[in-house]
C-alpha cells in the first residue's frame, strides 16, 4: 500500500474548490460575486475523472475516498448547473 502524500489531497481539494468557483458554488475572491462557467467546470471534473482512473490501485484509501467524494458532490452540481 503506497503512503500517503499530503500533495495529493491539497491537488483534489484545490481543484475541487476550483470547480465549485465555477459551478458558482463559490463567490469569486477577485469579485465577490458568483458566476458559472460550465465549460472551465467540465475541464476540472474531467481532469479529476482523468487522475481517478490513471491512479486507479494506487491511491491510500483516505486519497481514495477523498477524490471518490470531490467527484460525487461535484457531479450532480455540474448536472444542475448546465441545466439551470
Amino acid at each position: 500500500m503506497p503512503s500517503a502524500d499530503p500533495r495529493f489531497n491539497d491537488f483534489v481539494l484545490l481543484q475541487a474548490q476550483n470547480a465549485g468557483l465555477f459551478l458558482g458554488q463559490l463567490p469569486n475572491p477577485a469579485t465577490g460575486e458568483r458566476s458559472v462557467n460550465l465549460r472551465a467546470a467540465r475541464s476540472v471534473i474531467d481532469s479529476l475523472e482523468m487522475l481517478e482512473a490513471k491512479t486507479a490501485g494506487n491511491l491510500t484509501e483516505i486519497e481514495q475516498k477523498l477524490l471518490g467524494t470531490a467527484l460525487a458532490n461535484l457531479r450532480p452540481l455540474y448536472e444542475k448547473a448546465s441545466h439551470d
